[in-house]
C-alpha cells in the first residue's frame, strides 16, 4: 500500500506542477468559502491567475470609460463591499444618473441572471453593457474600448499571456468575469453556526433572528437556504410594490439623507433640500423591460443577503437606507398594487423580533471581505491614471 500511496502522491505533485506552469488555478475558492456551493466555471473560460490579475486591473482602471474618469470600481467600490453606500442610484461619467442602485458583486458568480431586471445570463456577457451605456462608462462603441486598450502600453503582453492572443472584446469580458468569479465571501457567523455546527458562533439574538427568518418572517421563501450551502436567493423576480409606487410619484425616502463630507464625516440633510437640484427618476418597470410580459411589471431580481449589512442602501432604487427600514417595509407587507407578489402579507412582528431579524442579517457578513477589498485596491496602485489628451495643456 505504501508504494500505491507514493505513486498517487507523485501524480498529485506532478499535476500541481503542470497546473502551476500553465497558470491554472484548480480551486478558485478562498479558504473562507464555508456555506457556499462549488463554483461552476464555463468551459470556454477556466480561471487562471493571469486572467484574474488582468481582470482585476481592468476592473480598477478608469481609462475604460470614455473620458478616463469612471472604472467598474467607481460604482462597485471595494471598500464598500463592492457596492456603493453613498448613492441611492448610480452615477456615471459626467454625473449622468442611473435609475437603479448599484448591487454588490460579491458572490455574483452564483447568480443565473444579472442586473436588477435579469437581462443578462452570465458574468461574461454582463461586462459589455456598462462599457457602452451612455450614463455609465459612456464609450461610443465596443471597438473604441478595444483600440484604447491596444494603445495603452501597460497592457502590453497581458492579454497574450492570459489568452494566447491580443486584446479583443471576448477576452475583455472573460478577464473581468474571471476576476469577479473570485469575489466570493462566506464563512460568516451564520455559516459557522449552520454548516460547521459551532453552537456558539451566533448569539441568542442572532439565533432567534434565524428562527424568525425561517418561520414567522418568511424571509426564506425568497432568500433561499439549502441543506449544505446558502446563496440566500431564489434567483426569481418579485413585485414588492417599490417600483410601482415610485412610478406613481410615491417616493420611499427618509426625512433626512446622509451626506458624506469627507471619509468618516457624514451629516444628515433634509431630503427636500435635494428636490430643486435633482433629476426626476425615469420610469422603471423592472423585469417587464426584458420580457415585455405585462405580469412582470415592477418585478425585480431577488438579491443575495450575504454581506447585506455592508451594502446599504437597499432595494433596486436604493430608497431604503437601513436594514431596520427594510424589515419595517416587509413587516407591513410591502406596497399594495395590482401585481404585488401574493407572498407579501403583513407579518405583525414585534419590536424585539424586528431587532433580532436585523441581528441575524448582520451575522451574514463574510470573513474575507476586507481581504478582497485590499486586493482590489492594490491593483489600482499599479495602474497608472492618464488624463485624456484633450485635457493636457502646454505650459
Amino acid at each position: 500500500m505504501s508504494g500505491v500511496r507514493a505513486a498517487i502522491a507523485t501524480v498529485v505533485l506532478l499535476a500541481a506542477a503542470i497546473a502551476a506552469v500553465l497558470g491554472i488555478t484548480t480551486d478558485i475558492h478562498p479558504p473562507d468559502d464555508l456555506g457556499l456551493p462549488k463554483i461552476i466555471e464555463p468551459e470556454d473560460n477556466p480561471t487562471t491567475d493571469d486572467k484574474v490579475v488582468l481582470g482585476r486591473k481592468l476592473f480598477m482602471d478608469r481609462r475604460l470609460s470614455h473620458n478616463n474618469t469612471i472604472s467598474c470600481a467607481m460604482c462597485h467600490v471595494p471598500e464598500q463591499a463592492f457596492a456603493s453606500n453613498e448613492l441611492a442610484m448610480a452615477v456615471g461619467i459626467e454625473g449622468r444618473t442611473n435609475k437603479r442602485n448599484t448591487p454588490t458583486i460579491l458572490n455574483a458568480v452564483y447568480y443565473t441572471r444579472f442586473f436588477h431586471d435579469g437581462r443578462e445570463h452570465s458574468l461574461e456577457n454582463q461586462v459589455i453593457g456598462p462599457l457602452v451605456a451612455f450614463n455609465e462608462m459612456g464609450n461610443p462603441s465596443v471597438g473604441y474600448v478595444v483600440e484604447k486598450i491596444k494603445s495603452t502600453s501597460d497592457y502590453d503582453g497581458m492579454f497574450e499571456k492570459a489568452f494566447g492572443k491580443p486584446v479583443n472584446l471576448d477576452n475583455i469580458n472573460k478577464a473581468i468575469a474571471a476576476y469577479e468569479r473570485t469575489l466570493v465571501s462566506a464563512n460568516s457567523k451564520f455559516d459557522r453556526y449552520q454548516y460547521s455546527n459551532e453552537a456558539k458562533a451566533m448569539n441568542a439574538s442572532e439565533i432567534n433572528g434565524f428562527k424568525l427568518f425561517m418561520g414567522k418572517a418568511r424571509c426564506v421563501t425568497c432568500h433561499a437556504i439549502q441543506e449544505k450551502s446558502a446563496i440566500f436567493t431564489d434567483q426569481g423576480f418579485h413585485n414588492t410594490g417599490i417600483g410601482y409606487t415610485r412610478n406613481n410619484t410615491v417616493y420611499h425616502r427618509e426625512a433626512t439623507m446622509p451626506i458624506t463630507l469627507a471619509p468618516g464625516i457624514t451629516v444628515q440633510t433634509p431630503s427636500d433640500h435635494f428636490d430643486h437640484a435633482s433629476e426626476r427618476p425615469p420610469n422603471d418597470v423592472g423585469r417587464f423591460e426584458v420580457t415585455e410580459n405585462p405580469k412582470d411589471r415592477w418585478a425585480y431580481k431577488t438579491p443575495s443577503l450575504r454581506n447585506v449589512a455592508l451594502t446599504a442602501p437597499y432595494m433596486h432604487d436604493g430608497s431604503l437606507l437601513t436594514l431596520e427600514a427594510v424589515v419595517d417595509f416587509y413587516d407591513k407587507g410591502g406596497e399594495d398594487n395590482p401585481l404585488k407578489d401574493p407572498l407579501l402579507t403583513p407579518l405583525n412582528l414585534t419590536k424585539q423580533e424586528k431587532a433580532e431579524l436585523v441581528a441575524f442579517m448582520k451575522a451574514l457578513t463574510g470573513a474575507n471581505v476586507a481581504k478582497l477589498e485590499k486586493e482590489a485596491r492594490a491593483a489600482y496602485y499599479v495602474t497608472p491614471v492618464e488624463m485624456p489628451a484633450a485635457s493636457v495643456k502646454d505650459n
